[in-house]
């Protein structure tokens, strides 16, 4: 159990100096090179404009480096690798226990986070190298989707023909068998945790959102045994924290699609190893766990399908927390009110997937 326990939490503590220790550096190259948006605006998903988010954020959006997520990906890679190489290099018993390099929890998750991250990576180059056209640069949202939709299916198959999941965790009573369409499901869900990336709009807001979502997970995988998933995730948290050392207000860096995209992608391949293959309900308490992520992709559809239908608009701007920035709270209370939100529904769902 004290194994178990200093397993999970040497990779987040090491993933949060090794970021820490970076940072000075990809600081460095994102400011030396300008790596942020030359033209402040955005196209709205109805393909309108913005202009009440464009005037909340027009001082912001350019001279504010992207790609702050490298110091994520990076530590938390740097980490696993690191863990790994000792334990191949000094073997021993502590060594060996400590690295949670492996193929039945870890490998999967590992991909799409590198995956998502470099694929994200190629797009916050793209934005910030070229001429805006029409409000927006970087790869277009379809190109973005097909890519997100390509390595969710690759995960599906994976999922359902090498491991045999064709069933999702169901609380007190027999898990739910739904059979291929697993495939289909696997992609819906990581489709949506990706749309809810937008949540990247205020200063320290994503990061402590994504920091909480990823311990209340390694919290489930711990009590399901599964303590190189509780690991991994524990070490994502981490360097999700030192990443939000820089951007609580006024934010160094931006975590943009490279840091969105690859947490998005593996929170989905999280929540379902948690679920039936785990014995637990992990998907079935992600809407709970991941409250703000939720709410976030909701109000984005809520207000496109009122101005669709309706001809107006039921907040003042989409996603929800830039409505509330311009009802007239300053940003910060914002993040801190959903950093807020983001513990309480967190230890909600951890409850309910620890007692369903």
């Amino acid at each position: 159990m004290i194994i178990d326990i200093v397993k999970i939490f040497v990779p987040a503590a090491l993933a949060f100096f090794i970021g820490i220790g970076i940072t000075p550096i990809v600081t460095h190259y994102l400011y030396k090179h300008k790596a942020w948006k030359k033209k402040a605006g955005k196209v709205g998903l109805g393909g309108g404009g913005t202009p009440i988010f464009n005037n909340l954020h027009k001082d912001r959006e350019v001279g504010i480096p992207r790609m702050g997520g490298i110091v994520i990906w990076a530590s938390s890679f740097i980490t696993i690798i690191l863990i790994w190489a000792i334990s191949k290099i000094f073997p021993g018993e502590i060594t060996q226990k400590l690295d949670f390099l492996s193929r039945n929890q870890t490998w999967i998750p590992l991909f799409t986070l590198m995956a998502g991250s470099l694929v994200g990576l190629v797009d916050d180059v793209y934005e910030i190298s070229s001429t805006l056209r029409q409000g927006t640069g970087g790869l277009s949202l379809r190109a973005r989707l097909l890519i997100v939709g390509a390595v969710a299916l690759f995960v599906a198959l994976w999922f359902f023909f090498k491991l045999d999941i064709t069933t999702i965790g169901m609380p007190f009573i027999e898990d739910l068998a739904v059979g291929w369409f697993f495939i289909p499901f696997f992609i819906l869900v990581t489709l949506a945790l990706y749309a809810s990336g937008v949540i990247d709009g205020i200063d320290g807001l994503s990061g402590g959102v994504f920091a909480v979502i990823f311990a209340a997970y390694s919290g489930i995988a711990f009590y399901q045994q599964q303590i190189d998933l509780a690991a991994f995730s524990a070490m994502i948290a981490g360097g999700i924290l030192a990443f939000l050392w820089f951007n609580i207000p006024p934010a160094r860096f931006y975590m943009s699609e490279t840091g969105t995209m690859g947490l998005t992608i593996t929170l989905a391949v999280v929540a379902f190893m948690t679920d039936s293959l785990g014995g637990g309900y992990g998907v079935l308490v992600l809407p709970i766990v991941a409250f703000p992520l939720a709410i976030t992709v909701l109000s984005d559809i809520i207000q496109v399908l009122s101005k669709k239908i309706r001809g107006k608009k039921v907040f003042l701007v989409a996603p929800i927390h830039h409505h509330f920035e311009a009802l007239g709270w300053p940003g910060y209370k914002v993040t801190m009110r959903f950093w807020i939100i983001s513990v309480i529904f967190a230890i909600i769902g951890m409850i309910l997937a620890l007692i369903g």
